[in-house]
């Protein structure tokens, strides 16, 4: 079928049909309509079940060929089989499908049959589809929530710039609820499972254009056509981040991955090397995937690996250079004329040097001090941490740390770590767009991610 180029009537629906409607509260089709509720779709809702004249107030249709207009998406939320006997009829009004039924090519054998039909079934009715086994589609932009979890169970997070592309739908409501969590955005999350039809090439080929999209975030069980693969992640790369999670790298895994969504794994290594073909940042695991997306929603990639470190506290400051020179960054010494400047302005006992201990007695001003006298050409990033012990340091300092991070146009990264007064701190970062982190190991995976884009 077409590529991703064709895709915008998705992510910019006039109509949704719900297929399988149901005022039953425990079906998965209530649940959806009220999440296309809940974020406000604007368009039209068709329902459809030959069973119900009216559900809470929407005209039911006995079936997808009664609705007079053209529907744009048509989410099919009945079994595997009769998933196919709807297609077989008529059906010339869809555009697209959004096909959250499992039951198909992950059952085996059988499944493997009914999944060949739908792809034959789609190609004859011109009909583009994402899934089946799948969660489908959350968009902020174009206010669409096919998701059938809840909200009471899985937050939904406001608009910003990061989509993720993935091909499990439990990751793809693992994620969004943890972003939702931490005040964090996105723009569209995809969740393709099965991919019988749209898949991670023509999703990414979307994305590439995609204004609304500054991140692309990657969770990949296989990807099929490998060489489709690098063309697209190539374009896509040259205009915004892409991040990947490829799963699936060891026999076990890879096993679960087939059974999951009937994904064939394929040879790691050759992943690794598409990755870094492509300039996408690959990460290691789920954290680091958090990670990524936290920084990259507030900043852009650089081109250097040159760590300042800023702290009050020697041990948390030794920690994170470290962990910087574990993951390859460099920690250089300061430069002496900013040491210089620096002995007269920082507390009398301060270690200055990199990394940088402003003591038990700082200020807010110190913070500042340090980073306008040490944060120069030298460094590419600076990780400051914050242990709010000292009893003369307030939460105004963030308001600090932010206007000076403008004007740098420099990534800043907090690392503060501890229990329930630091997080309660951690609002007055994230209110100005400054990632928190809560380990030197978290802080410092954020960093090589923004190291990591070639260019």
């Amino acid at each position: 079928m077409s590529t991703g180029e064709n895709l915008d009537f998705f992510f910019k629906p006039e109509s949704i049909a719900l297929i399988g409607a149901s005022p039953n509260p425990e079906k998965l089709s209530h649940t959806i309509l009220e999440s296309l509720r809940d974020i406000g779709f604007g368009g039209k809702i068709y329902l459809v079940n030959p069973g119900y004249r009216e559900i809470e107030g929407l005209k039911c249709y006995a079936s997808v060929g009664e609705i007079e207009d053209k529907v744009d998406i048509a989410v099919f939320a009945v079994p595997a089989v009769a998933v196919l006997e709807i297609l077989r009829g008529h059906v010339e009004n869809i555009k697209g499908a959004v096909i959250v039924s499992s039951g198909f090519r992950e059952t085996g054998d059988e499944g493997k049959r009914m999944e060949s039909e739908l792809k034959s079934l789609l190609r004859e009715k011109n009909i583009r589809a994402i899934g089946p086994n799948c969660l489908g589609i959350y968009d902020t932009v174009s206010k669409v929530d096919t998701f059938f979890i809840g909200s009471d169970k899985i937050e939904r997070p406001p608009r910003d710039g990061i989509s993720v592309l993935t091909q499990s739908g439990s990751f793809a409501a693992m994620i969004m609820d943890e972003l939702a969590n931490e005040g964090m955005g996105v723009a569209r999350i995809i969740s393709y499972g099965n991919k019988a039809d749209i898949d991670e090439n023509d999703c990414l080929e979307f994305l590439a254009k995609d204004e609304a999209t500054k991140v692309a975030v990657l969770y990949i069980e296989s990807v099929e056509d490998g060489r489709k693969f690098l063309d697209v992640a190539s374009r896509c790369t040259e205009k915004k981040p892409v991040v990947a999670l490829k799963v699936g790298k060891r026999e076990t895994g890879a096993k679960a991955a087939s059974s999951h969504t009937g994904s064939v794994s394929g040879m790691y290594e050759a992943y690794e090397a598409a990755f870094r073909k492509t300039g996408i940042i690959e990460v290691a695991g789920y954290e680091e995937l958090k990670d990524a997306c936290k920084v990259l929603g507030s900043y852009s990639p650089v081109s250097g690996k040159r760590v300042l470190i800023i702290t009050d506290g020697g041990g948390i400051g030794i920690s994170i250079a470290d962990a910087c020179e574990d993951a390859g960054l460099e920690v250089p010494g300061l430069p002496p004329e900013a040491v210089s400047k620096l002995k007269g302005s920082l507390p009398a006992f301060a270690a200055v040097r990199n990394p940088m201990d402003l003591t038990g007695n700082v200020r807010d001003e110190h913070y500042l001090a340090a980073l306008r006298e040490a944060f120069g050409d030298e460094y590419d990033i600076a990780i400051v941490s914050l242990l709010w012990g000292p009893p003369l340091l307030s939460e105004g300092v963030a308001e600090k740390i932010k206007e000076f991070a403008e004007n740098s146009g420099k990534p800043v990264i907090i690392c503060s770590p501890g229990g329930k007064f630091p997080r309660k701190m951690t609002l007055a970062f994230t209110a100005n767009g400054i990632p928190v982190f809560f380990s030197p190991e978290s802080a410092v995976r954020a960093a090589a991610v923004l190291c990591g884009r070639k260019k």
